[in-house]
């Protein structure tokens, strides 16, 4: 069991190490949709891609929801055909937010030895999201 400040650490080493693997720009909070952000996780168990509408306001997260179910096709073609469309996505905050996601399930961050999966599918995934997302923008924001 890792003490508070070991997990830290070991967060830190992984993102930074990610970060120098893959040494490039990523989109992430800079969608220029207010609300709207693109998001690497690595929770219990699992790591995640994902585009999240996070407005407090549910009429704004359900429109751009909506948006992203009609192009739901087009995510599974484009980025996973194991894409995850959650209107009431919870954090583990407690926050309620809409989530479109692609995971990888069984991996823990304190196993070094699976970094390197995770790294991948990261960059993969992000990338794939990426592309989608620059092509749909317009009408996502429309």
């Amino acid at each position: 069991m890792y003490s508070r400040e070991e997990a830290k650490l070991v967060r830190q080493q992984f993102w930074t190490m990610f970060g120098k693997r893959y040494d490039r720009k990523w989109l992430l909070y800079n969608t220029k949709i207010k609300d709207v952000v693109l998001k690497f996780s690595f929770e219990d168990r699992r790591a995640l891609v994902s585009m999240d509408i996070e407005y407090d306001e549910m009429f704004y997260r359900e429109y751009y929801f909506e948006k992203l179910i009609s192009l739901q096709a087009i995510l599974k073609e484009e980025v996973s055909p194991d894409i995850i469309l959650d209107a009431d996505y919870v954090l583990e905050s407690g926050k309620q937010i809409s989530r479109v996601y692609v995971m990888l399930e069984g991996v823990k961050i304190q196993k070094k030895t699976q970094w390197p999966e995770v790294y991948e599918f990261f960059y993969t995934y992000m990338d794939k999201l990426e592309l989608f997302f620059w092509e749909y923008k317009d009408f996502i924001e429309s």
